[in-house]
């Protein structure tokens, strides 16, 4: 049994994916660039009007003074001619401004009849243009290869002229569920059933992590039905087994790897909930298993297999930690560190807290419904009281 730390020094050492693919910009959130974004053009290409009015030259645009309309630039179509003194063109948000013009008069000091416009207000330094160019440069680099979109990103990625985009191809996660007493939802239960819930929010885990899931659904105690389902998956990059990884007579799942040629990385680790965890690969899969029990399947998703995609993405995202004082009372830890599932809110003074969930049994869902973080307890931490400081593992 190895601690977290070696458990993650495993998982670091996992290479990073290297194939490539281009999808079209509408569906790139959530993935990984494998190539730096390059602007193809400044935005904006031209002097574009901040404001709706009239373009003229600032050096003569006097209060009172009549000025002949010439034309108009709406957006999308440019006035053709040169603004002389004396003279404006009618403009829009988004305009471009004509040639020898250098500040816009906002309508609302404009007066105007027919093809003339009287200044009633008197004028600041020439302003409401947008220069060519003000937000990037044509060649350069907005987002770094390696990024993971977010929707703020696809902008951006609009705005450099990319109707595709470069990406690291997703991971593929084949999910298989053990155990003849599991059944799906929906199901008449036979005596010493259970529903198998771990498999639809491992499933959304990894999807929001930036894998793509192949289910493989529920596998009997039979060895050679689990290794026909995971023969039936060869192009997994990461195979996801969960339950069946204990020492009882009916745990196959890891002889079945090794039979298949899995050298092991890791049997178990000191954590808990989750010491089942382990994980072996060959030379182009990894497997990563997780406990059976739904609280321990959760909790190890986020502590190892999160990262684990991460690094098959070849991209650096620590979990996230926050200090928060307790709410309640917490009884020594033992000889494993400890993940407890809690919730962290703001005190009326507007400083973190958080409350542990009351039953930490690893068989419970229910607590994960209020669950936002996990309360690390190291090994041997002793009782803490309330006000103490924690520090928590952000699952949101």
């Amino acid at each position: 049994m190895i601690s977290r730390a070696e458990a993650m020094q495993h998982i670091q050492a996992v290479a990073s994916l290297t194939d490539t693919e281009s999808v079209p910009l509408q569906d790139g959130v959530g993935r990984v660039l494998s190539a730096p974004i390059i602007a193809s053009h400044p935005p904006p290409p031209a002097r574009m009007s901040a404001m709706a009015g009239y373009a003229v030259r600032r050096a003569d645009a006097e209060l009172g003074r009549p000025r002949n309309v010439l034309g108009e630039a709406a957006a999308g179509h440019p006035f053709g001619g040169t603004v002389e003194p004396g003279q404006s063109v009618r403009v829009f948000t988004g305009s471009v401004i004509p040639a020898g013009a250098d500040h816009v008069v906002i309508q609302e000091d404009a007066a105007r009849t027919g093809d003339v416009i009287e200044i009633t207000d008197t004028q600041s330094p020439p302003r409401h243009i947008r220069a060519a160019g003000i937000d990037f440069s044509k060649g350069e680099a907005l987002i770094a290869s390696g990024t993971r979109l977010g929707p703020r990103h696809l902008s951006i990625c609009a705005s450099a002229n990319h109707a595709a985009l470069n990406v690291v191809r997703q991971p593929c996660v084949a999910l298989l569920a053990n155990g003849d007493e599991l059944k799906p939802p929906g199901s008449e239960l036979g005596p010493g059933e259970i529903i198998a819930s771990n498999e639809y929010s491992l499933a959304a885990l990894v999807e929001a992590w930036g894998g793509r899931v192949i289910n493989l659904g529920i596998a009997p105690d039979d060895p050679n039905e689990i290794r026909r389902r995971i023969e039936s998956a060869a192009e997994a990059d990461l195979f996801v087994p969960v339950g069946g990884a204990s020492v009882g007579d009916h745990d196959h799942m890891k002889s079945v790897f090794a039979d298949l040629g899995f050298a092991p990385g890791f049997a178990k680790v000191a954590v808990r909930p989750g010491k089942p965890t382990w994980m072996s690969q060959s030379a182009d899969q990894r497997r990563l298993a997780l406990p059976g029990n739904p609280a321990s399947a959760v909790v190890c998703a986020h502590l190892f297999l999160k990262p684990l995609i991460h690094q098959m993405l070849g991209i650096s995202d620590p979990a996230a930690q926050r200090m928060a004082r307790l709410t309640k009372p917490l009884s020594a830890n033992g000889a494993r560190e400890s993940y407890l599932r809690g919730h962290i809110s703001q005190s009326e003074t507007g400083a973190l807290q958080v409350t542990p969930a009351d039953n930490q049994d690893s068989s419970l869902l229910s607590p994960i419904i209020t669950a936002n973080a996990l309360i690390h307890r190291p090994i041997d931490a002793p009782a803490l009281a309330p006000g103490d400081p924690v520090t928590c593992v952000l699952l949101d």
